[in-house]
């Protein structure tokens, strides 16, 4: 019975490690981004618009089936977006663009259909990211003189450094070759996390709040 039990397990084993299967490629991600902006007023903080963000990195797609992948990698984005925020003692609206830099890591599932044209599937992809950011601009710089105190703020200091986001996203891979496959995909990413260190510090908004969205194409070439 133990001779049977250890067979079994061996060759459970011996199939996994066959059939699992290890795709790594490269991707460059243009995207559209802007920030969420609230604050218990309504009107002391609000965003503006989006900005033009570029962003790629590594992916490395774990397949545990033959239409099923954990999709994971490293990922440096752009993110930020153009908010404006009132000032009660000057009575004047004052606007902010945040450049914001991050460094991150894709925790998401992908889900593949069978060949819907010639050596061509669509994927659904599902999960999020964990990240940080690793550097920033306010209105193109490093620094930020308010024009209302005249203090002067570091741009990495108006936000903090880590993040999470959802993200949610579908697209196209085609086999060029043997194992060369192209990618073509849209996702949407939303932030989770309150990322505002400034205006309720700085700008005397109580509960104000920043969350990060995205909207991005992926081209990509796995290997």
């Amino acid at each position: 019975m133990k001779k049977a039990l250890l067979a079994l397990l061996f060759s459970a084993a011996t199939l996994g490690t066959v059939s699992a299967q290890v795709e790594i490629g490269l991707k460059v991600s243009p995207s559209l981004t802007s920030l969420r902006a609230a604050s218990p007023n309504g009107d002391e903080l609000k965003s503006e618009s989006a900005k033009f963000s570029l962003g790629g990195g590594l992916i490395i797609d774990y397949f545990f089936g033959q239409n099923y992948a954990f999709s994971t990698g490293l990922e440096l984005v752009g993110k930020g977006g153009k908010v404006s925020y009132y000032d009660a003692n000057s009575q004047r609206r004052y606007e902010q663009k945040l450049g914001l830099q991050y460094l991150q890591v894709p925790l998401t599932v992908k889900l593949f259909t069978n060949d819907v044209a010639e050596d061509t599937k669509v994927y659904f992809q599902l999960g999020g990211a964990l990240g940080g950011v690793i550097g920033a601009r306010v209105d193109g710089d490093k620094y930020y003189t308010s024009p209302v105190t005249g203090n002067r703020t570091k741009a990495t200091k108006h936000v903090i450094i880590p993040d999470a986001n959802l993200r949610l996203g579908a697209g196209i891979e085609r086999q060029l070759g043997q194992t060369t496959r192209f990618l073509l995909g849209i996702s949407y990413h939303r932030g989770l996390l309150n990322i505002d260190k400034y205006f309720e510090d700085n700008a005397g908004i109580k509960d104000a709040e920043l969350k990060n969205s995205e909207f991005a194409l992926d081209f990509g070439i796995k290997f």
